[in-house]
């Protein structure tokens, strides 16, 4: 197996002509790294066509309304998340209704 291949890993964020991508899958057989871009698009490319790509690893984007098609003023970042227990009871409620 060649070495770049090696140092692929699935949820490696990687930097390629302006373009911010994931890699969430790696086929062998088909020869495709499976790639969801910022916006959520997914795409495949080709071993050949990413040796050439030259991509460049690069952290997560810490904003994540892109694949959402949010602004960030929809996102409520200070907003307390549910509890747990609140959460199973909504559910529970759901279910026996």
């Amino acid at each position: 197996m060649a070495q770049w291949l090696q140092d692929l890993s699935i949820g490696d964020w990687y930097e390629a002509d302006g373009d911010t991508f994931e890699i969430v899958g790696i086929d062998t057989q088909a020869e495709i790294v499976l790639v969801q871009h910022f916006d959520g698009s997914l795409g495949e490319i080709e071993f050949g066509v990413w040796m050439e790509l030259a991509a460049q690893s690069c952290a997560a984007p810490e904003d994540v309304s892109g694949a959402f098609d949010l602004d960030r003023e929809d996102l409520d970042l200070d907003a307390p998340l549910p509890r747990r227990d609140d959460a199973l009871r909504r559910l529970e409620d759901r279910d026996s209704a």
